[in-house]
């Protein structure tokens, strides 16, 4: 082979090991997630320290209907399924949506909002969010929604939050049990928003036999319409704690989660 083709040889195998390893630096592997080898897909979205998140306290604020506000040490602002309607004050930084019902989504979020996380892809088939913003990773996973009669697959997401070494998720409106593929790709939960209509999304024992599963230290309700508390917790059984508080708020750290697997109600609910 002519020399000048040898060296034109190496340099294009050196820009493929220095594509390789710049794509690798992209890469922050999930902490929570539970299947060995998982290592998502990262878009890098702002800086992140080097050593991962800072450790510190994360303050989780029940703004209205399925939407939470998570507020991250370096303050970074978060709504989950988003309408517009709850959680807008002040805007968030990032929301998240589902298209269940117009009270999880907004058509037109305010353009101010940097990072607006849909659960659905607009063009069909899964769509899949993996974004670091700051001291957060979030990511998601997809579930089926019902559609009428229908089920249409990938129309929902779990999305989960991983910040100061915890690991946050929201079920969205979640209509059907989950497989173990789902469990693998969620992983570890410490806090675990669930939907607790009885019916809308699905029944309350099903609802049990996923938190059950997923082992959250913290368990908090969501999505309530006529379903009387005593009833989820009665279903929910013994082995969980049951705290009433009388704010909207809770802050939270891993030094504080509690031993015993506890649900807490946080006014409003």
């Amino acid at each position: 082979m002519p020399r000048r083709a040898l060296l034109e040889l190496a340099l294009a195998l050196l820009a493929v090991l220095f594509s390789s390893a710049a794509a690798s630096a992209q890469q922050k592997p999930s902490t929570c997630v539970a299947m060995a080898g998982k290592t998502p897909e990262i878009v890098r979205a702002a800086f992140t320290p080097a050593g991962g998140a800072a450790a510190g306290t994360v303050k989780l604020t029940y703004a209205g209907h399925s939407t939470y506000v998570i507020e991250t040490p370096e303050g970074v602002r978060i709504a989950t399924d988003y309408s517009g309607i709850y959680g807008d004050d002040p805007l968030p930084r990032v929301v998240t949506m589902n298209k269940a019902h117009r009270t999880h989504f907004t058509p037109s979020p305010d353009a101010r909002i940097e990072y607006v996380l849909t659960g659905w892809n607009p063009e069909g088939g899964p769509i899949k969010h993996r974004l670091s913003v700051d001291d957060v990773f979030i990511r998601n996973v997809t579930t089926d929604i019902r559609s009428g009669a229908l089920m249409e697959a990938d129309g929902n997401s779990i999305f989960i939050f991983e910040v100061a070494g915890l690991c946050i998720g929201h079920l969205g409106h979640l209509h059907h049990p989950l497989e173990d593929r789902h469990f693998a790709e969620i992983g570890r939960l410490d806090v675990v928003m669930v939907p607790i209509d009885g019916g809308m999304t699905q029944s309350l024992e099903n609802m049990r036999e996923i938190t059950d599963r997923l082992h959250s230290s913290i368990v908090l309700p969501m999505h309530r319409h006529s379903t009387p508390i005593a009833e989820f917790t009665a279903m929910m059984g013994k082995d969980f704690a049951v705290e009433f508080r009388g704010e909207r708020w809770l802050e939270v750290t891993t030094a504080t989660l509690p031993r015993r697997p506890t649900i807490i109600l946080l006014e409003g609910v």
